[in-house]
């Protein structure tokens, strides 16, 4: 006769077959089922990734273009590079001194050498506007020797070889003669009265003043 412990293990197999039996009729699996297709991949919309690189390339490298066109050149390394980018120092002649002992003098002589009186008249200074420069007077002590030419200012004229010539009848002394130095210009200098250099040129094409 079986035991208690035999009917008891017995009847528990049988249960906890019947549980399973009734779990997989729950998930109501068709096993004769034709399989169904997967689901096609959806397509993705929009700009590819690649696309979107290129684009972004080319964009970068037309501003970096347009930045070094707009930049302006930088000056090769060296001790005087700094120099090569500032503005010029000089802008243009504005007034040739001439020291003089006798201001009252040099006034008359000038005034008529030029045909105009000095536009400033003070003790201390004369200046003479001739074609939009200055021609200035300043008294000085020891002025009356003739100096050596020193940074020579030449004055424009229309004839040089006429001029000269009257520069010497109102009293000028000759230091060098007119002469052509080259396409057509005439240079030549006469110390004044007072000792100073005065230098005359005649332009082939003369400049209008400040061009």
């Amino acid at each position: 006769m079986p035991t208690l412990s035999r009917k008891l293990r017995t009847r528990e197999r049988r249960k906890g077959a019947t549980s399973a039996a009734t779990d997989l009729g729950r998930l109501n699996f068709n096993f004769d089922a034709p399989l169904r297709p997967a689901t096609p991949p959806i397509p993705v919309r929009g700009v590819r990734l690649r696309t979107v690189s290129t684009f972004t390339m080319l964009f970068a490298l037309t501003c970096l273009g347009a930045f070094m066109a707009g930049r302006p050149p930088v000056a090769a390394a060296g001790p005087g590079a700094a120099e090569e980018t500032e503005p010029p120092m000089l802008i243009g002649l504005r007034t040739t001194t001439y020291p003089v002992r006798n201001l009252q003098k040099a006034k008359a002589w000038y005034a008529s050498v030029l045909g105009v009186q000095p536009h400033f008249d003070q003790p201390f200074y004369a200046g003479f506007d001739v074609g939009g420069y200055e021609l200035s007077l300043v008294p000085t002590n020891g002025a009356e020797e003739k100096r050596q030419a020193s940074g020579t200012a030449y004055w424009g004229v229309k004839d040089a070889r006429a001029a000269y010539q009257r520069l010497m009848k109102l009293g000028a002394t000759q230091l060098e003669p007119v002469r052509d130095v080259g396409d057509g210009i005439l240079v030549g200098t006469v110390h004044d009265p007072f000792g100073n250099v005065l230098g005359i040129i005649q332009n082939a094409n003369p400049k209008a003043p400040g061009s």
